[in-house]
């Protein structure tokens, strides 16, 4: 915020401009925040839509409820406990909790270059490379699968550091009450950590994925494949499991096996490779399609997350 700030004036001057109605003042004194607010309600809400949503609603209760902010904390806790909030109200409003991976129709990938556009409020690489890990597809997925409360309390806790009586005084409860919940939510998921960011190996392996896929030769797709590989496609509740069922899938249902018709571009989602899909239309011309994100384990593709949403290609920058 210091670069905006020192254009505008000092973050005491922006609050008390924008406590006084001024708009600008206030653009300017939460500007800094929305990219890491944003990523904190896709990591609640699983779905980069969601989260637009969320994060705006954010924006428009820290407007309106200015004059509330007393400055015991940093401006930016503030912001947070209003995103925290109101992604708590809007998975209540979802009605049901999902129960597992392949049962979260609203899940949606995240682009890294927004994670790259994050505040640099840590330098140390370790502490990048893990903030970058908790946006990692199966660990938000895996995220869903919380109960709103716990989940809530894992990404405070394990994920932004906060301190339990922070979380408890947030979530209206004891400091006892959030440990409790904290332990079972860590018994429940993975850690967020064990997933490195893009690498140039991922990066081989995607790409040699486009090249058997562009070639339609099946077996070095197959030997690309980690026998348990994976494949889902939110939000369909099927899943593809072993290398076998997702070969026989990809000869027979994109453009009838024809995968030579479908034209792929590498793009990085989540910490990971990722390559947008462009199919044929009626005249030939390509059209955007969907996003499938890999997730690369020791040289071989693990899980294949498919994602048939044209939408997502104005959110990832690419050509649509």
């Amino acid at each position: 915020m210091r670069s905006i700030a020192s254009a505008h004036g000092s973050e005491a001057t922006l609050l008390e401009a924008a406590r006084a109605g001024d708009l600008g003042a206030f653009d300017a004194l939460v500007t800094d925040h929305r990219r890491a607010l944003h990523l904190h309600c896709y990591r609640m809400l699983g779905s980069y839509h969601d989260a637009e949503e969320a994060t705006q609603e954010t924006m428009l209760r820290a407007w309106r409820r200015l004059d509330l902010f007393e400055g015991r904390a940093p401006l930016r806790h503030w912001l947070y406990r209003i995103a925290t909030t109101t992604c708590l109200n809007m998975i209540t409003a979802r009605n049901r909790v999902p129960a597992g991976l392949s049962d979260v129709p609203y899940l949606t990938p995240y682009p890294d270059q927004l994670l790259d556009q994050l505040p640099s409020v840590d330098a140390d690489p370790a502490a990048v490379a893990e903030r970058r890990e908790s946006v990692a597809l199966a660990f938000v997925a895996a995220l869903q699968s919380l109960p709103a409360t716990q989940r809530a309390t894992l990404i405070l806790r394990d994920v932004l550091g906060w301190p339990a009586a922070e979380v408890a005084e947030l979530l209206d409860t004891t400091v006892a009450a959030v440990n409790s919940s904290l332990q079972r939510a860590r018994a429940t998921l993975p850690s967020p950590g064990g997933r490195r960011s893009l690498d140039e190996r991922d990066r081989e392996v995607a790409e040699r994925f486009m090249t058997c896929w562009h070639r339609c030769d099946f077996e070095a797709l197959a030997a690309l494949l980690r026998e348990d590989a994976i494949l889902r496609m939110p939000p369909e509740r099927a899943e593809f499991r072993g290398r076998t069922a997702i070969i026989d899938f990809f000869a027979t249902v994109p453009a009838d096996g024809h995968l030579d018709h479908i034209r792929l571009q590498l793009t990085r989602a989540n910490g990971g490779p990722a390559v947008a899909a462009w199919m044929r239309d009626e005249t030939g011309e390509p059209s955007p399609f969907g996003l499938m994100a890999l997730t690369v384990d020791d040289g071989r593709i693990a899980t294949i997350t498919g994602f048939p949403d044209p939408a997502l290609f104005a959110v990832f920058g690419l050509p649509g």
